[in-house]
């Protein structure tokens, strides 16, 4: 050992606890043991900084996988929580690093954005299919490729979002499968009553909600139009009514304070974000440098819900906190560069028409991920946001360790930044400009949870 000389016993005790440990395989602590050595001897035990600091160098391999950079963390904390007891291993975050490195699967609604070559036309088979209809139709796998593909081709020329893509695709491609296996019919050629079959095999055996239904049938006409060219569509089909909207949760200031006093960094400062300009979770991981106006107090929003764009308060509150995460994250970046990474995602004509903008630090993500990771479809490899999983996860911990009996999500920021205006006096347009919304219908949704008088009728128990 280069800065940390273990005794034998201490070896010992760890691999009992190796032995002991419910999640660590046996063939695993060999690999265990191997990270705590590289650990001591990056000096990682001698400070929370050093620590860091490890797997920051770790986080830049490019051939280590997400799995391997996890096994790092949980066998270093197992040897500073579980053998030495160094004293700020039980306060440092060990889930959140984890966290930190959840890298975006291949079909990420982000990775996809802007990406309109290489379509793969393979679409999911859902589990409901697995079980029932496991026999695949001759030529079955060919026909839906073709159909598939062509029906991706559509959405993009018609500018559709990437999670109505996702979505439309995952419903044709069920569709097209329940037509050759349970109808016996070819993709050819396209039938109402095929449509109208599938629809109510939804609703009576499959007993999906209402809207789900509807959305099952948003897909099916746009690829009876889009790819069949049928102009004209009548369908006896109709989705049943649905239950309407349910009211949004909003936490209470109390509630929200209690929440953010539970995040580490950088979740607090992403759901601080969230809560003090009322941006959705995908919107605020989305944030670039160049977004953060200081002088102005303002953050632009680009391509949000609907591929709008607005301009949203920056909280004072957060400009500190903001130009020090900033300056980590610049650090980050330069030793980047000098590892030869640095580069960030674009859209490919952004990327044609400014070549060097990838690698400028005004283009990266504000809340880049621990990890480096290849594009599924480039094979650029580069530095993204953090997982939106990753964000839930973190909050939904933060809620069960305020023993709050609420279901509240990330979204429920969203809620109470918007609700907690109006409270406060701010007239419901201004509200809806900063939301986001089209209509302000969306956003008289809040009136009815707002604690002040007129809003709604007050409790008998209250007069």
């Amino acid at each position: 050992m280069n800065t940390y000389q273990v005794a034998p016993s201490q070896w010992q005790r760890f691999v009992d606890l190796l032995d002991e440990h419910p999640r660590v395989r046996p063939e695993a602590r060999e690999y265990y043991a191997r990270w705590v050595r590289h650990w001591l001897d990056a000096g990682g035990d001698q400070s929370e900084q050093r620590t860091l600091a490890f797997f920051e160098t770790l986080g830049r391999s490019r051939v280590l996988l997400e799995w391997q950079f996890k096994q790092a963390i949980h066998a270093v904390e197992l040897w500073t929580c579980g053998i030495v007891c160094l004293p700020w291993g039980a306060d440092f975050d060990w889930s959140g690093l984890a966290d930190q490195a959840t890298q975006l699967e291949r079909g990420h609604r982000t990775l996809l954005r802007g990406t309109t070559r290489s379509i793969s036309a393979v679409g999911p088979m859902s589990r409901e299919a697995k079980k029932n209809d496991r026999i695949v139709a001759p030529g079955e796998n060919e026909a839906v490729t073709d159909l598939l593909g062509r029906l991706r081709c559509a959405i993009r020329v018609a500018g559709l979002a990437v999670t109505t893509e996702q979505t439309y695709v995952q419903w044709s491609a069920r569709f097209c499968r329940f037509r050759m296996r349970r109808l016996r019919h070819q993709l050819t050629v396209l039938e109402a009553a095929d449509m109208e079959a599938y629809l109510e095999f939804l609703a009576l055996e499959r007993e999906v909600a209402p809207a789900t239904q509807r959305q099952a049938l948003n897909a099916l006409i746009f690829l009876a139009k889009k790819v069949y060219g049928l102009a004209e569509i009548e369908l006896d089909f109709r989705p049943a009514a649905g239950k309407g909207r349910r009211p949004p949760v909003v936490l209470t200031r109390d509630e929200v304070r209690m929440i953010l006093g539970r995040l580490c960094a950088p979740w607090k400062l992403i759901c601080e974000l969230m809560y003090g300009s009322g941006m959705r979770q995908a919107e605020v991981l989305r944030l670039r440098v160049k977004d953060i106006d200081f002088g102005h107090g303002t953050i632009h929003v680009h391509d949000g819900k609907r591929g709008k764009h607005r301009v949203v308060p920056l909280p004072k509150a957060l400009e500190s906190s903001l130009r020090d995460h900033m300056k980590l994250a610049e650090e980050k970046h330069r030793n980047d560069v000098a590892d030869g990474l640095g580069e960030t995602h674009l859209d490919p004509a952004l990327r044609r028409k400014f070549p060097k903008a990838a690698s400028e630090w005004k283009w990266q993500f504000l809340f880049s991920a621990a990890k480096v990771c290849h594009h599924p479809r480039t094979g650029q490899v580069a530095r993204y946001h953090l997982h939106e999983k990753s964000l839930q996860r973190q909050f939904a911990r933060a809620v069960e360790r305020s023993s709050m009996t609420k279901r509240a999500t990330c979204h429920s920021l969203r809620h109470s930044f918007a609700t907690h205006l109006l409270e406060s006096g701010v007239d419901i347009r201004s509200v809806q400009d900063l939301l986001g919304h089209e209509s302000v219908a969306t956003t008289m949704i809040y009136l009815h949870v707002m604690k002040k008088p007129g809003a709604g009728a007050p409790s008998p128990l209250d007069l």
